[in-house]
């Protein structure tokens, strides 16, 4: 659990550019790591945690962005 935290921490990292791909990634990863937080590895847990917040707060930074462009034309 504290691994797949771990990993999916540092991918939401990466995905959070693409909201579809970025909300379940962080969530996933946000759950795993506390979940993980109860068992032996809780340092490991708590960066996945950490690096699924920051991941999830720029998805939705990067989707109200890109709601608030689509609904004034100015997106393309």
């Amino acid at each position: 659990m504290e691994i797949a935290a771990l990993v999916l921490g540092i991918i939401g990292l990466i995905v959070w550019l693409i909201p579809l791909v970025g909300f379940p990634v962080t969530i996933v990863g946000l759950i795993l790591g506390v979940i993980g937080l109860k068992r032996d590895r809780r340092k490991m847990a708590l960066a996945g945690m950490i690096m699924s917040i920051i991941g999830l707060t720029a998805t939705i930074i990067n989707s109200a962005i890109g709601a608030y462009l689509g609904a004034t034309g100015q997106l393309f």
